[in-house]
């Protein structure tokens, strides 16, 4: 019994096959119940990074964290779900009700989504389809127009500005991010997650550390966490585009986001860590998908470690961080790892010592980067320096005056 989630799922399908049901029916039903074991998976994992993402918070910033609500503050997330539960769902004067109740769900299906493609163990994934990647940037645009929606229905100037400040945010680090995907889609050949996670022999951390790093910083920035943490902003603009929303609109959002960064963790996993693979995952599922989570939690601490060491940045620095050298560093990135992949090819250089001279590429691409930055940053002070306001001499006040 080497793959029970398989059997459990055959066991299933003959026994609805054996009431007489047509084998299409049996597909959807048992797809449908496959979509909400992951979805219940995926909402019950947010009750637990609550929690932990609280402790983690109070361990790095020197502070108790909860430890009230049940034996070391365990039940703290049931509190504030029922919380949730309990609060009233308020609308204001003048909101589109339609966009505005709309825009919750959209938001968290967004996330959602993503999880039907990602793969657990060599067996178990929703749906292996051959354009996973391309079908992942797709769903998860539709969060950039949730954000928008509830901005907008809000009739709200603060809920309004805060979804401009997502848009103008969301869709610039798109770019670096899509493009930084390409790298592993180049590296393996295909857009099939599974595929990607078959090739990863070794991790593509290793091959393309650079466009890894890109991909979690773009990604992060997608989350809106700090330091990108714009979007919410809430010492600026109340609470961004959600200021309207509350109980279960409200907790929608906050649970979209917990769950967003944990997909963060999962891509980073999927994508350049081998996802399931390890030892024995291959012929053991459940070892795969033990594997699949431990990285998982690694990409999740790491994105929290950031946001909870890291002060908030400008928009302006925000957006010129972006374009002048995410965007283009990913481009560069991007077209050495195609020509020197395709030099290696051509040599027959055999795997490891591909994966050795592809990190020393990503390596002198980092070391030019920091040169021209420790360049550059000089100049930049002049300039700062010549444009600085000079102080107006103002004369000292006499006993007179």
């Amino acid at each position: 019994m080497s793959d029970p989630i398989n059997l459990i799922s055959q066991w299933f399908a003959n026994l609805l096959l054996s009431w007489g049901l047509a084998e299409g029916l049996v597909k959807v039903i048992s797809s449908a119940i496959g979509a909400a074991i992951v979805a219940t998976l995926g909402l019950v994992t947010v009750i637990a990074l609550i929690w932990v993402e609280r402790k983690i918070a109070g361990r790095l910033q020197d502070r108790l964290g909860p430890n009230r609500a049940g034996p070391f503050g365990l039940l703290q997330p049931f509190a504030d779900i029922i919380k949730i539960f309990t609060k009233e769902i308020t609308t204001p004067n003048g909101a589109d009700k339609v966009a505005f109740n709309i825009a919750p769900v959209l938001a968290m299906a967004s996330v959602l989504l993503i999880w039907a493609v990602i793969p657990f163990a060599a067996t178990v994934v929703g749906t292996n389809i051959n354009v996973g990647v391309l079908y992942i940037v797709a769903v998860g645009s539709f969060g950039i127009v949730a954000v928008l929606m509830a901005g907008w229905s809000s009739n709200n100037k603060f809920a309004l500005l805060g979804a401009f400040r997502a848009v103008a945010q969301m869709v610039s680090y798109e770019i670096p991010m899509v493009i930084a995907l390409l790298v592993p889609v180049l590296l393996a050949r295909s857009m099939g997650m599974n595929d990607i996670v078959a090739a990863q022999t070794p991790w593509f951390i290793v091959i393309a550390p650079l466009a890894a790093l890109i991909f979690l910083i773009t990604s992060m920035a997608e989350v809106g966490r700090a330091p990108f943490d714009l979007i919410e902003a809430e010492s600026e603009i109340v609470a961004g585009f959600h200021t309207e929303y509350s109980g279960m609109g409200f907790g929608m959002f906050y649970v979209s986001e917990f769950l967003h960064v944990w997909t963060v963790g999962a891509l980073m996993a999927t994508f350049f860590f081998g996802g399931w693979s390890g030892p024995g995952a291959e012929n053991l599922p459940i070892l795969g998908i033990v594997y699949f989570y431990i990285k998982t939690f690694i990409g999740y601490f790491l994105v929290t470690w950031i946001r909870l060491s890291l002060p908030r940045i400008r928009i302006d620095q925000l957006l010129a961080f972006n374009w002048k050298f995410l965007t283009p560093l990913a481009l560069v990135i991007l077209i050495a790892t195609a020509i020197v992949d395709k030099a290696l090819e051509i040599a027959g250089v055999e795997r490891w010592g591909y994966a050795l001279i592809m990190l020393a590429v990503n390596l002198f691409i980092g070391w030019v980067t920091i040169l021209i930055l420790k360049a550059v940053e000089p100049r930049r002070k002049r300039q700062r320096v010549e444009f600085a306001p000079r102080p107006v001499a103002v004369a000292p006040k006499t006993p007179d005056s």
